[in-house]
């Protein structure tokens, strides 16, 4: 859906009425019945003053076609401005420029060791934001694969950046070596770069399409690209990791036929499928990701946390770093403003760590679930209750049924049974459950299982095995619980060591963008719930900290030993002072939920550490008790 179009000379003529901005808030609310906020307008008028004269020149053709805040169809993605029009090989073209307000005061930085990551004063802070030249590739890359008008009629799409308030200087961040790829595909224009900006128009825009061009791209069918297709599908194939067996082919299967089944009536389906860690969630994800793309719908993987679609992208992509296929994985967020089956399926993993509310401030959007189901024909949610560890996850089989009733969506349910994690052993993730007073579990012992658990004296021990066992093929790793600060200073520093105990010392994960789990350097940090949970290793070396310890013959909890830095138990002292039973249960909850999901992250075995003595001497003879008929 296109806000505002029209041809060069009508867009000329409404910025020198000063109506253009106006006329823009006009179609946004009879468009899409949104309100624009004062910023959003102060900026349509600054950057569309910029871009009258870039335009202002005889040789842009005075018919070509002009359109603003292109809604880019299946995304609540936008593109700022498109200008259409001919080639001199009378070749269809479309430029598509977007416009930041980014200033040289904003101290842009690059982020070193991570892909197409900057960092910038944007929202009153200074955050960590996509390079725009990679943003605007990347909406190019949507529009190239997912409008089948684009495909067929070889319609060249042009990106580019504009940042007209932002002075460039010799060896700019904006220019650093690891951007270079993205530069080189849609560059960047800055302050005093004008004449530069309009020669780049001026190169695809040789003659006049009266809004043709435009017309076709907003009126394309969503289908995903051959080429998209092709990607998907030899990224997936040979891949070990992601091979299906047993109960994950029949659950993959049924999925299918489901998803199929909502593109031949049009009726909404929910899919619940519930696992244990490590029963192959997300490799049935990915390859229905790959299948259903085949089958040319808009498919995309989903999950909030970044962690697993960090990890399972860079996975499929291996060493190529430019690929539309990073489209396919988003953030739970990305669907607040959606229409109603923008997308044909959706895949939400990790679907108890989904929250309500959506944005940096948590102010946007109604519901995470309900906008999922809302969004697509076909909504399937991957869900482990027993992972929930923070207040805001709001994850449930019940929670899911309640909008899927409400959207009219068609409810179906499916179980993973088999682990394959922790080396085929349910009995192992049983004894969890038992030890940690989760639930009672009626088979418990750890006889005959080929999993090595050890509960040890020193963190400087269990660091020992870990490195040693990470010698292999780097799938090893230090986790923790969130009782020791982040040090906010040296995120990026090794040196600065966060988690002290004793004599031992480490880091954090550095918070230098690279996924923790992939990471060559990882090893010399330690993960926390936020990076690991969704991911597999080895072998895991677990601190407990002194959030959870042994009294009374009982394990119990203390969410005062989290760290100030942790955000998992957030408004639990403000609960606590309206109903101190329901804090209790709840971080009692989250507490246990998150030690269990960084004791089962490693498949050949766990290695603890407890700073609480008691803790891990009541551990210790669990173990013991639980192998003694090995």
């Amino acid at each position: 859906m296109i806000v505002y179009d029209g041809l060069k000379t009508d867009f000329l003529q409404s910025v020198e009425d000063d109506s253009i901005a106006m006329q823009i808030e006009a179609n946004i609310l009879a468009k899409m019945g949104r309100h624009t906020s004062k910023s959003e307008f102060r900026s349509w008028e600054n950057s569309l003053s910029y871009m009258y004269r870039v335009l202002n020149d005889d040789e842009i053709p005075s018919d070509a076609g002009i359109a603003i805040e292109y809604n880019i169809p299946q995304t609540s993605k936008r593109v700022d401005f498109m200008i259409s029009g001919y080639d001199d090989k009378d070749a269809a073209n479309m430029v598509i420029v977007e416009l930041k307000q980014w200033e040289e005061l904003d101290s842009v930085s690059a982020v070193s060791s991570v892909d197409a990551l900057v960092d910038t004063f944007t929202g009153g802070a200074i955050r960590r934001v996509v390079h725009p030249s990679y943003q605007v590739w990347s909406y190019a890359q949507l529009i190239k694969d997912y409008n089948s008008t684009v495909q067929d009629n070889d319609i060249e799409v042009h990106p580019c950046a504009c940042l007209h308030n932002y002075m460039r200087h010799e060896n700019d961040p904006l220019d650093s070596e690891q951007y270079r790829d993205y530069l080189d595909e849609a560059p960047a224009f800055t302050k005093g770069e004008l004449r530069k900006l309009r020669d780049f128009i001026k190169k695809s825009v040789k003659r006049g399409d009266n809004k043709e061009v435009l017309y076709l791209v907003d009126k394309g069918k969503i289908k995903p690209s051959k080429s998209l297709q092709n990607s998907i599908a030899s990224m997936l194939e040979g891949n070990r990791e992601f091979i299906m067996i047993d109960d994950q082919k029949v659950v993959y299967e049924e999925i299918l036929r489901l998803s199929q089944k909502c593109m031949d009536d049009y009726k909404k389906r929910t899919i619940i499928v519930q696992g244990g860690p490590g029963t192959g969630k997300t490799v049935v994800a990915i390859n229905l990701l790959a299948e259903l793309t085949q089958r040319d719908q808009m498919v995309q993987y989903v999950s909030k946390n970044v962690a697993p679609r960090q990890v399972y992208l860079k996975k499929l992509k291996g060493h190529f770093k430019m690929s539309s296929v990073d489209n396919m994985f988003k953030s739970s967020g990305q669907y607040t403003n959606c229409g109603k089956n923008v997308a044909h399926t959706l895949l939400a993993d990790e679907a108890h760590r989904l929250n309500e509310k959506s944005g940096y401030y948590k102010n946007e959007g109604e519901n995470q679930i309900k906008e999922i189901i809302n969004a697509a024909y076909c909504s399937v949610f991957f869900i482990d209750e027993s992972q929930r560890v923070t207040l805001d996850d709001i994850g449930s089989v019940a929670e899911i049924e309640r909008w899927a009733k409400e959207l009219g969506s068609e409810i179906s349910y499916m179980e993973l049974k088999s682990q394959f994690r922790c080396n085929g052993s349910d009995g192992y993730l049983a004894w969890i459950d038992n030890v940690l007073g989760i639930r009672e579990t009626a088979n418990y012992d750890l006889e005959g299982v080929d999993y090595d658990i050890r509960v040890l004296d020193s963190p400087n021990e269990v660091r020992q095995i870990v490195t040693e066992k990470n010698r292999v093929n780097n799938a090893s790793r230090m986790l923790a619980g969130y009782c020791w600060k982040w040090i906010t200073e040296g995120k990026n520093n090794t040196d600065c060591h966060d988690i002290k105990i004793g004599d031992f010392e480490m880091s954090w994960n550095l918070d230098s963008g690279e996924p923790f789990a992939v990471s060559d350097t990882s090893i010399n940090e330690v993960g926390c719930i936020h990076t690991s949970q969704g991911l597999e290793f080895d072998y895991v070396g677990v601190i407990i900290g002194d959030d959870m310890r042994f009294e009374d013959g009982k394990v119990i909890t203390d969410y005062t030993k989290r760290a100030s830095s942790d955000k998992s138990l957030n408004g639990i002292k403000k609960l606590a002072k309206a109903n101190p039973q329901e804090a209790e249960r709840r971080s009692e909850e989250i507490i246990k939920n998150t030690y269990r999901t960084l004791m089962t992250r490693g498949m050949k075995g766990c290695y603890v550490y407890c700073t609480d003595k008691k803790l891990a001497q009541y551990l210790r003879e669990e173990v013991t008790h639980a192998k003694r008929n090995d």
